[in-house]
């Protein structure tokens, strides 16, 4: 009889937003196919992408309940795994193949459910290669994500999709413009499966201080949002996305202060400021004594050597 204390912890809060991102990808699933409203119209895409929206609400608050709480489980990674491929795997990929990508099927050699196929491999692939990570990781919390994370692949996908289907309802012609969401589902595909780093954001929290311009331009960009919600969710996800494209050539000072991490100073600087200090010494009279060079073994290393 297997012991009761090789059972997997399950935390109430976590788990709780956890169900809550599951149960929204599957309701918004169950619009788009038309269970609720009729097929005719845009009022059952609209409330799709709102429940997926939520999904994302609930995904950031799970991670946040449990990192706070310090409720953080091997049952709760998996958990919100399985959420995670049903909200922004499954949902969004036939949010857009019941759009647009059906067309596909009669125009482009019947390839359309292809283009959802490859979004839906490389997001589960996403998932599980986050897991494979974590847990190697030893519960090491990371301050960025290798490949943009699915939440926000899904978010870019179904706000400009809400954006184009509001233009269209005000009588705006879109045309070819709804093409971009099959080439943006392949290059979100291609992104998550990537190396490129993605900040985590998991060091802002009710604790966090920032400076007064920070919390006046966020005061500023939420008060804009709501009334704009039609439009400013593609900003923002559409934001983070090219965000990580460009973080590379951010400087290390102005990553520190967006992410609100530590800054931590490059092994230059470190020399520059041992130096400093040094020169200081001999004006001062009182020379420190030079560090030690580390002796280099790797030629006597036979692991060096292979």
């Amino acid at each position: 009889m297997a012991d009761q204390d090789d059972e997997p912890r399950i935390y109430v809060m976590p788990n709780l937003m956890t169900a809550g991102n599951l149960l929204c990808g599957f309701i918004a699933i169950l619009h788009i196919v038309g269970r609720f409203q009729p097929e005719e119209g845009n009022h059952r895409y609209f409330w799709a992408i709102g429940l997926i929206l939520l999904a994302c609400v609930f995904d950031a608050l799970d991670g946040r309940f449990a990192r706070m709480s310090g409720q953080s489980s091997d049952f709760g990674r998996e958990f919100d795994s399985i959420a995670d491929i049903v909200s922004f795997g499954i949902a969004p990929a036939l949010l857009v193949h019941d759009i647009v990508l059906a067309n596909f099927e009669f125009t482009v050699g019947g390839s359309g459910y292809l283009i959802s196929c490859i979004y839906l491999v490389c997001g589960a692939m996403r998932l599980a290669r986050f897991n494979c990570l974590a847990a190697r990781a030893n519960d090491k919390s990371s301050t960025s994500f290798r490949g943009c994370p699915i939440p926000a692949a899904a978010g870019v996908i179904v706000s400009l999709t809400m954006t184009l289907l509001w233009l269209e309802n005000n009588n705006q012609t879109i045309g070819r413009w709804k093409y971009v969401l099959p080439a943006l589902m392949l290059l979100l595909s291609y992104l998550m499966v990537s190396s490129i780093q993605y900040p985590s954001f998991k060091a802002i929290n009710w604790r966090t201080r920032r400076s007064f311009h920070w919390v006046l331009i966020t005061i500023i960009v939420v008060a804009f949002t709501i009334p704009n919600w039609q439009w400013m969710p593609t900003v923002l996800f559409v934001s983070y996305l090219l965000y990580g494209l460009v973080r590379p050539w951010i400087s290390r000072r102005w990553r520190a202060e967006i992410e609100s991490e530590a800054e931590t100073s490059e092994p230059d600087d470190a020399l520059d400021e041992e130096d400093d200090d040094h020169d200081d010494a001999i004006k001062s009279g009182t020379r420190k004594s030079s560090p030690k060079k580390p002796t280099d073994d790797s030629k006597n290393d036979p692991a060096a050597l292979i």
